[in-house]
């Protein structure tokens, strides 16, 4: 297979567009995806879509497909957390698929109907007629934005753990339980997610034990007791100082925060279940009303509390699921599609 290097670096292999060998020989790195680039100084759309994970991307084929004009402004990455996943094994279609292909796959097919303005961060948003939506790069005039700002995972911030992310430490159990049937895992939370996701190990056939660092649970008492009633250890008081492992999680060492007595404790994995920060700076900054919990505020059609403004995915709260985020983009566009043909405020 021909490859090419570029000052002893690889970028690229076998046969490629032309704009995408360009681009790696720009960026001295192998890319992909090749996202046209645009000057214009003022794009008008019926709908701009803010976050390019799969939410976002999902909804600008939907829009587009619908008839509507429509944009995504994406910050970062394109893809959201789905980009940094190793290996995706719950996606329809795909029985194991990496998550960065599995992103390079859902931005070809939105590249086929919705422009992508990737690392354009969004500055000022002012509600009118239209909708004003300013970036470091340019001005959007719409008549809607959709919200699809996504959430990040809460981290312990401990030695071990960004290095053996996707080798043993996983923040979803739901995606990565299946691997671990058979093995020993700790859970690391007290809330009615981690109690959840515990259970949803448990039931998979993964041993698994709790670890909470108070001697309480924050969770709701019907799911505490489920804990009991399948047998699954806690530790009380106790807490991750490091996580250990060649190749993957072997150990972890752990603290308990009331005698400051430490031990280590052999796992195969470290499952981190403590919360999500939703990205609802500009939300907030609108106005959009947000949850007890800090996501966006929703209706059952992803409308929120302003008229024009909508939301989708991961910021919205719920499962928090590659499927489910691309489910609720394509709600999200077919009910934009329905209110700019018929605005429900008017009525």
């Amino acid at each position: 297979m021909p490859q090419a290097f570029a000052n002893d670096v690889l970028i690229g292999q076998g046969a490629q567009p032309e704009e995408v060998f360009i681009l790696s020989l720009k960026k001295l790195e192998t890319q992909t995806i090749f996202i046209p680039d645009s000057d214009a100084e003022l794009v008008e759309t019926d709908l701009l879509i803010i976050g390019g994970g799969p939410s976002g991307l999902t909804a600008g084929i939907y829009a587009v497909r619908s008839g509507l004009r429509a944009a995504v402004v994406e910050r970062e990455a394109l893809g959201g957390q789905v980009a940094t996943t190793p290996i995706v094994e719950n996606y329809p279609g795909f029985t194991s698929v990496g998550g960065k292909t599995l992103v390079d796959i859902m931005v070809s097919h939105a590249l086929q109907y919705v422009q992508i303005f990737q690392g354009e961060a969004v500055m000022d948003l002012q509600v009118g007629k239209p909708i004003t939506v300013v970036t470091t790069r340019r001005k959007f005039l719409t008549k809607s934005v959709l919200l699809a700002t996504g959430a990040t995972h809460l981290h312990l911030n401990v030695p071990g753990e960004s290095r053996l992310s996707g080798r043993g430490v996983s923040y979803c159990s739901t995606c990565d339980g299946p691997l671990f049937k058979g093995k020993k895992v700790v859970m690391v939370g007290g809330g009615n997610s981690a109690v959840t996701e515990a259970l949803h190990l448990f039931h998979m056939g993964v041993d698994v034990t709790l670890i909470h660092r108070r001697d309480k649970l924050r969770a709701q008492d019907f799911l505490a007791k489920q804990l009991s009633d399948n047998n699954i250890a806690v530790l009380w008081d106790t807490e991750i100082k490091e996580i250990r492992g060649k190749e993957r999680v072997e150990e972890i060492l752990i603290v308990n925060n009331k005698t400051n007595e430490s031990s280590t404790f052999e796992t195969n994995g470290v499952f981190i279940a403590i919360g999500y920060t939703p990205a609802v700076e500009l939300a907030q900054k609108l106005g959009v009303e947000v949850t007890a919990d800090g996501y966006i505020k929703h209706d059952g059609k992803h409308r929120t509390n302003i008229p024009g403004v909508y939301s989708a995915g991961d910021v919205e709260g719920g499962y928090k699921q590659i499927v489910t985020a691309s489910g609720q983009g394509a709600e999200a566009a077919m009910t934009i599609f329905e209110d700019l043909i018929n605005p429900y405020w008017l009525n």
